[in-house]
């Protein structure tokens, strides 16, 4: 297996970051765009968050179809391959000819844009060791916070630049093909992969559901980010309105504060090794719910202030749970991964209609109300794993 700082553990690191980026500037590259799509088609903050949750939705969709495919045929054939789909659907985004084609044609690119996720981990589990598997899992979640802020930045920044949203999925979409054609270059061919049987799909599913050790981290990793991603969204909502009526660039900068979130990825590591996993998974939602209660305030340092501290939080605890999940299963490993992102991507589907209610309720003190209930319940399974992870320290020093 390749180790920790190896020239092939680099180059596999690099690709999957690099690849992790392309996905996940595409994926949300709609988001500083839904007031624009909310004002050119006529529709409420919740009907234009369809570009988003499309996408988001069709990802969650395509994982466990792309993890089967990739644990029959390998890894590295189906990362490519999706990936290069994706992109070229995001290209047709710009000729888009009305808001249903265009969520349309966001769910089908969400389905292809699955290939890669469904499959990363897997890929790092079988061909790492672990001192290398938890180090590049956190490099590799590094990368999609990167992703996710290049692609709202920019996407913002080249709607307003252009003068129209389609702008951004052209540029944004090409600039993604010229980047894809490293990838073939610099990711390594598997070494450790072993076809799984067939006809053992559906069974590999039910166990991985029915697992006590994954089945919570599940739900935690889809609930925390059912809140986490979609307050963003409101919070564009609520900034794009007077008083203060920020243009479409101020408020993909806002992403920005995904910032904290890559430091946390990265340090993760560091962090679980000095307070153990489920501590820092728990740590982690306490400071998320704490620091949402900037969004209580007015004032716009303080709301941007919120957002880096959640930001940090979130990223955070991912990293716990994928790792979890990295290291609690020896078979059908992208059926695991991907099942975990089933649950975190139908969680960001499913997000702007759980908050919906709350903001029309009381605005950004609603969302506020509706993220720390669920971190009440993302804390309470935390806490279960937690003693889970002490039974089984027990066991082994026995």
């Amino acid at each position: 297996m390749t180790d920790l700082n190896t020239t092939l553990w680099w180059r596999a690191t690099l690709a999957l970051g690099l690849g992790s980026v392309l996905v996940f500037v595409n994926l949300y590259v709609a988001q500083p765009l839904l007031p624009w799509l909310a004002r050119d088609f006529s529709l409420s903050a919740l009907g234009a968050g369809w570009a988003l949750s499309a996408s988001t939705l069709g990802l969650a969709a395509g994982l466990l179809f792309w993890a089967r495919i990739a644990d029959r045929l390998g890894r590295r054939r189906v990362m490519l391959g999706t990936l290069l789909v994706a992109l070229l659907l995001g290209l047709s985004l710009a000729w888009a000819p009305g808001f249903v084609s265009l969520v349309l044609l966001r769910g089908l690119q969400g389905f292809f844009l699955a290939g890669l996720p469904a499959t990363a981990v897997a890929y790092m589990g079988e061909e790492f060791t672990p001192r290398a598997l938890v180090t590049s899992i956190g490099i590799y979640i590094a990368a999609n916070s990167l992703g996710g802020i290049a692609g709202r930045v920019f996407g913002g920044l080249v709607a307003e630049l252009a003068g129209h949203w389609q702008a951004s999925f052209l540029l944004l979409s090409g600039i993604s093909l010229l980047l894809w054609g490293l990838l073939p270059r610099l990711l390594p061919p598997s070494r450790c992969f072993v076809p799984a049987p067939k006809g053992q799909g559906s069974a590999a599913l039910l166990a991985h559901v029915r697992n006590p050790l994954l089945w919570p981290v599940y739900l935690v990793g889809g609930l925390n980010f059912m809140v986490f991603l979609n307050q963003y969204t409101y919070v564009a909502f609520h900034l794009s309105a007077p008083p203060i009526a920020l243009a479409p660039a101020a408020l993909g900068l806002l992403f920005l504060t995904y910032l904290t979130g890559t430091l946390a990825s990265g340090v993760s590591g560091v962090l679980v090794r000095r307070f153990g996993l489920c501590n820092t998974l728990l740590g982690a939602i306490g400071i998320m719910a704490l620091g949402s209660l900037g969004l209580l305030s007015e004032r716009l340092p303080v709301i941007i202030a919120s957002l880096l501290i959640d930001s940090f939080a979130f990223f955070l605890s991912h990293a716990c749970a994928s790792s979890w999940v990295g290291r609690s299963v020896t078979q059908d490993r992208a059926l695991a991964s991907s099942l975990y992102l089933v649950f975190y991507y139908a969680g960001a589907s499913l997000g702007g209609l759980y908050l919906y209610p709350f903001w029309l309720a009381a605005g950004l003190p609603g969302v506020t109300l509706g993220l720390i209930a669920v971190m009440t319940v993302t804390g309470a399974l935390a806490w279960r794993l937690r003693g889970h992870e002490r039974r089984e320290m027990a066991s082994t020093l026995q």
